[in-house]
């Protein structure tokens, strides 16, 4: 278990540099969000690229999340369909746009982009996209991954634009260079990612300083609960007909 619980530690240690550093932006994006569940809106949440998919489900339909979250699964990102087509296309420009304009996005609506590095053109342009829109942004991403790749990195968008410096609201991640933080002993290329960590602890902390705004003002957000309890069918079944039309993956 050595390297079990060094890894361990390291996930822990950067969860510890978040609080301390990211708590204002996340009480930031969770007032945002709060907002807009107030007033029956949806949120839009994204992670365009292969693993940053797994963001946007990670606050979609999820037990003890809440029900406003629609996340943009398009299937061009997806390792499902691939994984170096998924590559190719968030490498592709105009792709984001596509996406952003397929959702049906307005000014006023409420987007999350995730994207571990923060500097791909299909994050890019859906961030700009968003932008151009009226659409309010919160972007969680690496500021140190993004600020060290270099400008001709085939991954980045033409602007060489990083993700932190387009959104409205800006969260870092701290995302090491590489993602993997993990030295074996005897092994060239290091292991352990620690990108789906960070990014579930800060959107379920976004998440959840939301519903406590909610709540603190006497509001009840309507939150899944697991279909594999007891009950979940039921308490969920009473809140489908109200977001059925409004989510696209639901």
């Amino acid at each position: 278990m050595k390297y079990a619980l060094e890894y361990f530690e390291q996930i822990k240690g950067y969860l510890e540099q978040i609080i301390a550093t990211e708590s204002e932006g996340i009480n930031r994006a969770a007032s945002v969000v709060a907002n807009h569940i107030k007033e029956d809106k949806i949120v839009y949440v994204y992670g365009p690229g292969g693993h940053s998919n797994l963001g946007s489900q990670e606050l979609f339909f999820r037990a003890g999340g809440l029900m406003h979250v629609s996340a943009i699964l398009d299937e061009g990102t997806l390792l499902s369909g691939g994984a170096l087509r998924s590559m190719a296309i968030e490498r592709t420009p105009g792709y984001g746009k596509v996406v952003i304009e397929d959702y049906g996005l307005k000014s006023g609506d409420l987007l999350i982009i995730v994207n571990a590095y923060g500097i791909n053109a299909a994050t890019i342009d859906a961030a700009m996209e968003a932008k151009r829109l009226g659409v309010q942004t919160i972007g969680v991403s690496s500021e140190k991954h993004a600020n060290s790749t270099p400008a001709d990195h085939p991954a980045r968008h033409p602007s060489k634009k990083n993700l932190h410096d387009t959104v409205d609201i800006a969260i870092d991640s701290k995302v090491e260079v590489g993602d993997a933080v993990i030295e074996m002993e005897n092994l060239e290329q290091k292991v352990g990612a620690m990108s789906t960590f960070v990014n579930a602890y800060i959107l379920n902390s976004i998440s959840m300083e939301a519903i406590a705004l909610l709540v603190e003002q006497g509001i009840q957000p309507p939150i899944w609960k697991s279909g594999n309890s007891t009950g979940g069918d039921e308490w969920n079944q009473q809140f489908i007909s109200r977001f059925k039309h409004k989510i696209k993956k639901l």
